[in-house]
């Protein structure tokens, strides 16, 4: 098949040479300035005029002609370098106008599209370091108010005191350990070693490693106000019972852990998180649900929810003064089974929030 007319766009109908190109204005401009030379070279020799007059007419009328053109070139581009400079010195704010058909509206675009993504990223930069102080403020001066404390001999250095010392330290060192996931993320030096593995065994591991961990940060947390979360019930439905899977297992404990630990927080007292596991439509693919019975994510909210640093806007069922994480395990998660190739995303649920992951399996001996 000919590849020719296949290449052509619409706005491409010259085998790529657009009507309104540069390429075509110049080619027009040497058309006309020859024209007009050739027209009053004609007139001078049937009217007798001296060949001088025709001479300085003849580029008086391409100059004027070259000026237009020249202009209608160099003006669009003294804007980009004027939006150029802008975003140099930090102001993202500024766009070109981009109502031109030829190459030069092409460049605008690209402009445009240089500078939305550079105001996003400034966005998300100011963001993140409002964020991480904000989470990394919050535990500081919670120690500190403790330190303070035994050292003022305002309370004792005794166990429960302690514990509760320990509990900010902890929470601390977790949201330092999660932004140096985020940086090996961002960096790309996290390997995947994804291997065959059985789903039944391995899930009922990592919910008795959630429920191990919330005890013992019930214990930590007894005696300090905090709040404590082994009232919800963890139930796994994995079907059939030798279900397996091929994918990295470590990543995969990031995915369940997390989304366990959002929907144990955003379950009501005593409620039940359940964990399901099928078989996907490919060979050693899986599909994982995590449902619990929470107030939900309104449907406007659901393109956010995996987003870094993001809490949501759905009230805690404890009040305001319930741990609501850092926002960046639902993100963590995301990056996991992007690593895989699946999906992941909010799925409809006729109570609370359901979580629904999607991962490919052992990839074919064709790709």
């Amino acid at each position: 098949m000919s590849e020719g007319p296949a290449r052509r766009g619409p706005g491409e109908p010259w085998g790529g040479v657009r009507p309104f190109s540069i390429k075509t204005k110049l080619g027009a401009l040497v058309v006309i300035s020859v024209l007009i030379t050739t027209g009053l070279s004609m007139i001078a020799v049937r009217t007798q005029t001296e060949l001088r007059f025709i001479t300085v007419f003849s580029m008086i009328a391409t100059l004027l002609i070259t000026q237009f053109v020249a202009h209608s070139l160099t003006a669009p581009l003294d804007e980009m370098n004027a939006v150029a400079r802008s975003i140099s010195h930090g102001d993202y704010s500024r766009r070109v106008r981009d109502n031109r058909k030829d190459e030069l509206g092409d460049l605008a675009e690209t402009i445009n599209v240089m500078a939305d993504e550079l105001e996003t990223q400034d966005r998300q930069r100011k963001e993140l370091v409002a964020n991480v102080s904000h989470e990394l403020r919050t535990p500081i001066a919670g120690l500190r108010a403790v330190l303070e404390n035994i050292v003022d001999g305002v309370t004792q250095a005794d166990p429960e005191t302690m514990r509760t010392a320990l509990k900010q330290t902890e929470r601390l060192g977790r949201l330092v350990d999660t932004l140096m996931d985020l940086s090996r993320i961002d960096n790309g030096v996290v390997p995947l070693r994804a291997r065959r593995f059985e789903v039944w065994p391995y899930l009922s591991g990592v919910l008795k490693e959630a429920n191990m961990v919330a005890s013992t940060r019930a214990g930590i947390a007894s005696g300090s106000g905090g709040h404590t979360r082994t009232d919800v019930h963890l139930h796994l439905d994995v079907s059939p019972p030798e279900l397996t899977a091929h994918a990295d297992p470590e990543r995969i404990h990031q995915v369940v852990a997390n989304l366990i630990d959002n929907a144990v927080k955003h379950s009501p007292p005593h409620g039940r998180v359940t964990v399901k596991a099928r078989r996907g439509e490919r060979p050693q693919s899986l599909e994982l649900e995590v449902l619990d019975e929470g107030p939900g994510i309104p449907r406007s909210q659901w393109h956010r929810v995996f987003e870094r640093f993001n809490r949501g806007a759905v009230p805690s069922p404890h009040g305001p003064g319930s741990d609501g994480g850092t926002g960046l395990g639902l993100a963590i998660a995301r990056w996991a089974v992007d690593l895989h190739g699946g999906r992941i995303g909010v799925a409809e649920s006729e109570r609370g929030c359901r979580i629904l992951v999607t991962l490919p399996g052992e990839p074919s001996a064709s790709s």
